[in-house]
């Protein structure tokens, strides 16, 4: 009885050690899963922690960077992005323009490299310059120089209580204080021909305020006023007019998202409403991936009959 326990348990075990040697993928298995999830950890740290592009200037200064703020809603709303291959309708007959587009480029005097690439631009746009940042009278004299125009990108109180930079406009000032902070940040900026708000959610709804802002370009005579157009409560606009200043509003953002196929279809929204109403203006800011996505249209919506002029030849004109 004993022998044939013995032969039973070698045979079982022969079977065994045969059904091993002829299925060595059962054996490398559990070696396949402990590489794999690591890797796959590995590839999903990596996703999680790409993010977008460094803000270039260190954290003490990027308050004066900021983009529109997060409360502004624009009169016209952007749209989501469009692909970079979106119609904006078929070439004109030859010599025939359809619509004018002026572009402003806020911000203006703290990334020099970036603000040297628009001036470039074989294309008329305005640089608009913040007063006593580190390139104010730099960026404005090269710009000039370069047949491009230049305003006075003025900080004025946000809701938020962000702060917009040195030189802004509170409500809390007195009439005459107001007069004296605009007059100063004119005078840091003396070759600019107009002004926008630079933020201002806040300030450009206070009918004082603005009165007294406008009441300062009234004075000089010559400038007008663009209102960024960053509070749909904004009465800039309105007062520039009551008081006779030139003026015009701002259509779209080009770049709240720091992306470049988002700014191509935000530009491409900007060429359709100046084809629709005969012009439009678009505020971007001084970022690689906006100045790219500009560079990379303007072949396209020149061909497609946009006009690109400076904004201080739109101010004023029926819409």
């Amino acid at each position: 009885m004993s022998r044939w326990l013995l032969l039973v348990t070698v045979a079982a075990f022969a079977i065994v050690a045969g059904w091993w040697l002829l299925h060595p993928r059962s054996r490398a298995a559990p070696r396949t899963a402990a590489v794999a999830t690591p890797l796959s950890a590995a590839t999903a740290l990596s996703q999680a922690t790409a993010g977008p592009e460094a803000t270039p200037l260190p954290e003490s200064t990027q308050s004066v960077t900021e983009a529109p703020e997060a409360t502004a809603t624009p009169e016209i709303s952007p749209a989501p992005a469009t692909s970079a291959n979106a119609s904006v309708g078929p070439s004109p007959p030859s010599g025939q323009r359809t619509g004018r587009l002026a572009l402003i480029v806020d911000d203006c005097g703290q990334w020099i490299d970036t603000e040297r690439g628009f001036i470039a631009l074989q294309i008329p746009l305005t640089l608009s310059v913040l007063p006593d940042v580190p390139y104010t009278r730099e960026v404005a004299h090269e710009a000039a120089a370069a047949g491009k125009g230049v305003m006075l990108h003025l900080p004025m109180e946000t809701v938020s209580g962000m702060n917009p930079g040195p030189g802004k406009v509170t409500t809390a000032m007195s009439d005459p204080q107001i007069a004296k902070q605009v007059e100063d940040d004119l005078a840091q900026v003396p070759l600019a021909r107009g002004v926008n708000n630079h933020e201002g959610s806040k300030a450009s709804a206070d009918e004082r305020v603005m009165h007294d802002v406008i009441g300062v370009l009234a004075q000089h005579g010559g400038l007008f006023f663009v209102d960024s157009r960053t509070s749909v409560a904004s009465v800039g606009e309105s007062t520039a007019q009551a008081l006779g200043v030139p003026t015009a509003g701002r259509d779209v953002f080009l770049d709240n998202r720091t992306d470049v196929a988002y700014t191509e279809g935000q530009l491409l929204q900007a060429a359709a409403i100046a084809r629709r109403t005969g012009q439009a203006i678009a505020i971007g800011h001084p970022r690689p991936s906006t100045l790219e996505a500009v560079r990379a249209l303007i072949p396209r919506l020149t061909a497609s009959g946009i006009e690109f002029v400076l904004v201080q030849d739109m101010v004023g004109s029926e819409r």
